[in-house]
């Protein structure tokens, strides 16, 4: 059975399938990083090690913080190893409704997108944290001592690397606009200045309220905006030339003796459906007649029982 044919609960079957390997691919990645999540932890507070004031540690409020904030991080570093495996498992579950010029332009997409991915969390955390807590530490009163939260330090670091993350799909997103088309490259660059203004309104949505994290976030998102402009002629000349070559006009095998053959198969289909149709509709009425008799029965029987309505 091609998938074309799947029913609808077998497509619920085969995305159950693809969820449960997806979560079974996690929790193995989990399961490896944990017995070094406090190595993994230590890595990642290095930016602010780096920074903090000679004697100053992170420290645990909460009683077991020590314990659960490692074991949040190497669930979120678990999702992070597994994105490329997660979104294969997603584009094998949409590739056989797409047509072939279509998973011809995906493939490279998909691929892009990892990437960019990931090169945010790099970006995020090999250059703005280090800014961020170089400022933070710099410009705080002199009598409060810099001792950041465990828990809140993590949930700062995941915050503002998936937000880099995300930012650095803005060249898919502008792809994928113009491929769709939902607008063009003229009008992008016609309204350029209100992308930017879009840039940095983001960066303060998506970042801590500092404006140098925004301005980090803002920069990057509009540099990739543009690279997405460049990239895009490149994947709608593909579509064009994917779309013209799947064309029916320019296909020799249309020719008028096999339209003929295909109206005739169709009024064939259309005739045998009709009788099936029939078939089914003679099946309902014989359903209704056996309730009906039934029903009968069931009251003459009561009939039968009572007495005083004999009489």
């Amino acid at each position: 059975m091609t998938p074309k044919e799947m029913t609808f609960v077998q497509h619920l079957v085969e995305l159950r399938d693809i969820l449960l390997r997806s979560v079974i691919a996690i929790l193995v990645i989990f399961i490896s990083l944990f017995p070094f999540a406090n190595e993994v932890y230590g890595f990642i507070a290095a930016p602010i090690i780096d920074v903090l004031p000679q004697g100053s540690s992170i420290i645990a409020i909460g009683v077991i913080s020590p314990f659960l904030t490692p074991l949040k991080m190497a669930l979120i570093m678990a999702v992070y190893l597994a994105m490329p495996y997660l979104l294969y498992q997603i584009w094998k579950f949409v590739a056989p409704a797409l047509y072939k010029h279509e998973r011809q332009m995906i493939v490279p997409l998909v691929v892009s997108s990892t990437i960019l991915f990931y090169a945010g969390l790099l970006f995020s955390f090999y250059i703005v944290f280090p800014v961020i807590f170089g400022f933070l530490t710099s410009v705080g009163p002199s009598i409060v001592d810099f001792t950041p939260d465990i828990q809140y330090y993590l949930d700062f670091v995941l915050k503002v690397s998936f937000a880099f993350g995300v930012a650095f799909e803005v060249p898919i997103a502008t792809i994928l606009l113009i491929m769709f088309g939902i607008t063009t490259i003229e009008n992008l660059k016609k309204n350029r200045p209100y992308v930017v203004i879009g840039a940095f309104v983001l960066g303060m949505l998506l970042t801590p309220p500092d404006i140098i994290s925004q301005t980090l976030i803002a920069i990057p998102m509009w540099l990739l905006f543009e690279a997405g402009l460049i990239f895009a002629p490149l994947f709608t000349r593909k579509e064009e030339e994917s779309s013209d070559d799947t064309n029916p006009d320019n296909d020799p095998s249309n020719s008028p003796d096999k339209d003929k053959k295909k109206n005739s198969s169709e009024n064939d289909d259309e005739d045998w459906d009709d009788d099936e149709f029939d078939a089914e509709m003679d099946k309902i009425d014989e359903e209704f007649q056996k309730m009906d008799d039934e029903f009968a029965n069931y009251l003459k029987k009561l009939d039968d029982d009572n007495p005083d309505k004999k009489s």
